[in-house]
């Protein structure tokens, strides 16, 4: 069988996939975008749930993002929403529940927060340039660690864990260096880098964002064709399905989620910090869970450690149908049940800690950690990973290139993070086929 050839194979579909195959093919270059799954975006999702559709991956977006501000502004979708105002507040902290106005809970929880991050702009001065400063000093810091170093009472650091639970999920796991980072990146405040990762929303979704760039590409589309294996020798890029089916490039792209690139044989061997990385994995195995709740309730936020509530983050969201709709975000998605009526129980049974007589009539989600495609949520790195194997991997591979949203330079986990990865490889790729004149 005829082997067909292209300029550029970009592998996986995510949003940094569809991002640089759509750069690449409207240079001019012929593209083939392989995905494993039956559809394409990833870990960026929209499903139906509650007789609507849902955002169960990734959904929330920024002004302040300048790839995906782009996106939304020339396909007319820059249109954005909050999610419902709440005032009310409830924080688990040494053992028990508080309540209070966000403005009391801030006040319990924002000076440990400055403090945590007091350096983050002086460690990373030019977000952009990651190793601008060498922090080698803190390269090996757990974010667990970093917080020892406060010598916090119990009761000040579930408040201090309890405002960092929407973004993590185990601290003892966690590099420092990346909340510093993503908090540098939004001007050193932890509450605008906060912000910008899980509070505004695009009007009409993901969807039609993600048509709307896939309108634009004239790549070759192939979906439920998971790749076994890339191959790099000297002269192509050989690249092998798990179907059986060999395709050649001049180069490509490999935009899949750190999990799962175990699961795809490399040649040649990549360095061994970004070996040990892939080994050591991305360590979040967190979870999102909408909660629809019955009737019009006044809406409310809630916060608890990691580890220490089935649910450590929940905010009202919207009104639906009568009903009102909560986020819910879990640091263990081994702890929310697969089976629709035991999830419900388990949700309802967590949310009573804050509102005894919530009643839960519905649950949705999609657990990213069992998905044989993501193995994993959003990427908060190990320690060293950030400014060693991160760094390196965006390096040219010979004629192999990779992108993603858990090796991005900035906003690391995040659909900006994709996109901006995306579109550098692809710049990098049309750089590298000029140099070698294809």
């Amino acid at each position: 069988m005829e082997i067909k050839t292209y300029d550029v194979a970009v592998i996986g579909a995510g949003m940094a996939g569809i991002i640089a195959a759509r750069d690449l093919s409207t240079k001019g270059h012929s593209v083939v975008l392989l995905e494993a799954r039956g559809r394409v975006g990833g870990r960026t999702y929209t499903g139906d749930a509650f007789g609507r559709r849902m955002e169960l991956g990734g959904g929330y977006v920024h002004w302040t993002q300048p790839n995906m501000w782009h996106e939304l502004q020339r396909h007319g979708f820059d249109t954005l929403v909050p999610p419902l105002e709440a005032n009310k507040t409830f924080w688990l902290a040494d053992g028990r529940v508080h309540s209070g106005t966000r403005e009391e809970w801030f006040a319990a929880a924002g000076m440990n927060l400055a403090r945590l991050l007091s350096d983050a702009r002086a460690r990373f001065p030019k977000a952009v340039d990651i190793n601008a400063v060498d922090n080698t000093d803190l390269d090996r810091q757990t974010l667990k660690e970093r917080i020892d170093a406060l010598g916090l009472s119990g009761y000040e650091r579930d408040c201090l864990e309890g405002a960092l639970s929407g973004l993590i999920h185990c601290p003892s796991q966690h590099g420092a260096l990346q909340l510093l980072h993503g908090s540098a990146t939004y001007f050193g405040d932890f509450m605008n880098y906060l912000e910008t990762a899980g509070r505004w929303a695009i009007r009409c979704g993901t969807k039609p964002l993600i048509d709307a760039i896939m309108s634009e590409s004239s790549a070759e589309l192939r979906l439920e064709t998971p790749v076994s294996s890339i191959t790099d020798d000297g002269s192509w890029v050989s690249v092998k399905t798990r179907a059986g089916s060999d395709i050649r490039a001049h180069a490509a792209i490999v935009a899949v989620p750190l999990n799962t690139l175990g699961d795809i044989s490399i040649t040649p061997e990549l360095t061994p910090a970004v070996r040990a990385m892939i080994d050591q994995k991305n360590p979040v195995m967190a979870s999102k869970v909408w909660a629809r709740v019955k009737g019009h309730i006044e809406p409310f936020h809630a916060l608890a450690p990691a580890g220490k509530h089935p649910l450590s983050a929940v905010r009202a969201e919207k009104y639906h149908d009568g009903d009102t709709l909560f986020l819910c975000m879990c640091a263990d998605a081994a702890a929310i049940p697969s089976d629709t009526d035991e999830r419900c129980r388990v949700v309802q049974g967590a949310m009573r800690v804050y509102v005894p007589d919530i009643e839960v009539v519905d649950t949705a989600c999609h657990d990213w950690t069992t998905d044989e495609f993501s193995k994993g949520a959003w990427m908060m790195h190990r320690p060293g990973n950030l400014t060693g194997a991160a760094a390196q991997i965006r390096k040219r591979h010979g004629r192999i290139h990779f992108a993603g949203a858990d090796i991005a330079a900035v906003d690391t986990g995040a659909i900006e993070g994709a996109m901006g990865s995306g579109a550098a490889a692809a710049r990098d790729v049309v750089a590298y086929l000029r140099m070698t004149r294809i």
